[in-house]
Parts: C-alpha cells; structure tokens; sequence
C-alpha cells in the first residue's frame, strides 16, 4: 500500500526513471547503459519502499501517547515547554532514517489547539538543536488527560513536510495525518504527569509503540 502522499513525487520519479531507460536504450555503450539501469532501479525502489504505507493497528484504550513516526528513540529529556504546554515537560525525540515508513499519525485523541510551522535551517536530525533550527511543524492537541505537543522536524536530507491538520479539527489516536518526506525526526512533548514508556534506542512504530502511559 502507498500513501496517497507520496502520489505526485512517486509519479514524477516514475517517468524521470522512464526517461532515462530510454535515453539508455539507444546507447551504443553497455557500460553505460547498465550504469543508466542500475541507477533508474535504485531510484524506483528506493522510492516504492519510502512511500509505503502499512496498516497499523492502534491499542485500544485513551491514556496513552503512542508514536507519531517510525523510527528509533534518540533522546529523552527534561524541558520547560513555553510554546503550548507552558512549563515543565518530558520531551521524546524520534530519529527517522530514510528507510523508515515516514507517514506520520496522530498520538492521542483530542483537539487541534495550536499549530505553528516554522522556516528554517536543515541541520542533520541528530543534532541537539535540531528542534529549535530546523525547518519544523508543531502540533498541539487537548486531550482529556491534558496538552500534547509533537513536532515534524525537518532534517539534512528530508525537505518537504507534509500535514493536513487545521486548528480546531477533532483528531483521534492512529489517524494518518502527514508525512516528512526523505528522513527527518519527531519530537513528543508532554507534562509530567506522565510516565515514559521506553527507553533511548528503542525501535517505535507510528500508531503502535506507547511512548507514555498515563496512570494517575
């Protein structure tokens, strides 16, 4: 399954690769013409495994936060969140290589209470500046158990963020909502009534993995 996100680029590789078998075919260098297939290949299967799309199936229950993105637990911190949570939070930090699933879905059932995207740098998705630099789309919701802000984080090699939420639209848990096209990062942000559910280096699935579990 594809995701209808990646319709047009997956499209406009499509025919670039079918350009080039063409200009390979009348060739009069083999060479050359393996070079031409074998770059055309890569391209088109890189891209079918970037653009996919597999179902998820979300947990059942509402006091929990899972993924937003595939990807591997890079950082867990402690912040002073002054964009919506307004104090004290735990921030989770996920790495999304290029060979991740990289539609992104919803963590938690809500509201839409705030969206900002920002322009910016393309600083590789490591590093620890990365949220405040890069190019980013921040997304916060009002859940029922309080704020929860996660961000799209733009990286050296991803360029493109997609989203289609809007403020004040109902969101619930595991929805398909967007995409950062070409690896990137995901931030999760919440107060400390919370408690964290994983650990740095752990591998998360978007929809799946439960980042934090709340237990009051």
């Amino acid at each position: 399954m594809f995701t209808r996100y990646g319709y047009k680029t997956f499209g406009t590789i499509i025919i670039s690769v079918l350009v080039m078998f063409s200009l390979a075919f009348f060739i009069n260098n083999l060479y050359i013409q393996y070079i031409f297939y074998a770059i055309g290949s890569f391209f088109l299967i890189f891209s079918a495994n970037f653009f996919r799309d597999p179902k998820r199936i979300t947990p059942p229950g509402s006091d929990f936060v899972v993924s937003p993105a595939d990807g591997k637990v890079l950082s867990i911190s402690e912040i002073d969140d002054k964009r919506f949570l307004a104090g004290p939070a735990y921030q989770i930090s996920i790495f999304m290589s290029p060979l991740n699933v990289h539609v992104n879905r919803i963590p938690i059932d809500g509201k839409v209470g705030y969206l900002k995207y920002h322009e910016g740098e393309y600083l590789v998705a490591y590093h620890d500046k990365a949220d405040e630099r890069n190019e980013r789309n921040e997304i916060g919701i009002n859940s029922k158990h309080g704020k929860v802000l996660f961000t799209q984080v733009a990286g050296y090699v991803a360029r493109r963020i997609v989203s289609e939420l809007e403020e004040g639209q109902d969101v619930r848990i595991g929805e398909r909502f967007g995409m950062i096209k070409f690896g990137s990062r995901c931030d999760v942000i919440v107060s400390k009534e919370w408690t964290i559910n994983v650990k740095v280096n752990d591998i998360v699935r978007a929809g799946e993995s439960l980042l934090y579990k709340y237990e009051k």
